[in-house]
């Protein structure tokens, strides 16, 4: 049996900030509307479905495996974009990414408080 993650529902103030936000950020497709959702579609089938939420938050992470010519795209539009990042969960290490494994990673925040991640090696891969 192969058992694959397909979706997971990203509850937030505002939808179409957050997905919008996202699929700018890491150069997706356009969301797309899916019932009361926008959907963000990922390379591996897995979709992030936004939903509006206006609620109390209740900040998730999300991290993100990709190459290393795509980090650099992501960490630039990161940049561009005047965000704060950090190289580190704990948000000790401010204004750096982090090179775990041999790779590099970074952390940042969306709009709706969710807590980012892009890493170009998986944790424990060594390196």
């Amino acid at each position: 049996m192969v058992i694959q993650l397909n979706h997971t529902i990203v509850n937030v103030p505002d939808k179409r900030e957050s997905a919008a936000f996202l699929a700018e950020i890491l150069d997706r497709p356009a969301p797309v509307p899916f019932g009361p959702f926008l959907v963000v579609e990922l390379d591996n089938g897995v979709s992030l479905d936004f939903a509006d939420d206006h609620g109390p938050a209740h900040p998730q992470h999300y991290a993100f495996l990709v190459s290393e010519a795509e980090f650099d795209k992501v960490f630039a539009r990161i940049k561009e974009r005047g965000l704060t990042y950090w190289a580190d969960p704990g948000r000790r290490r401010p204004g750096e990414f982090n090179t775990n494994d041999g790779g590099r990673g970074v952390y940042w925040e969306e709009p709706g408080g969710h807590f980012l991640e892009i890493i170009t090696r998986p944790y424990g891969s060594g390196g």
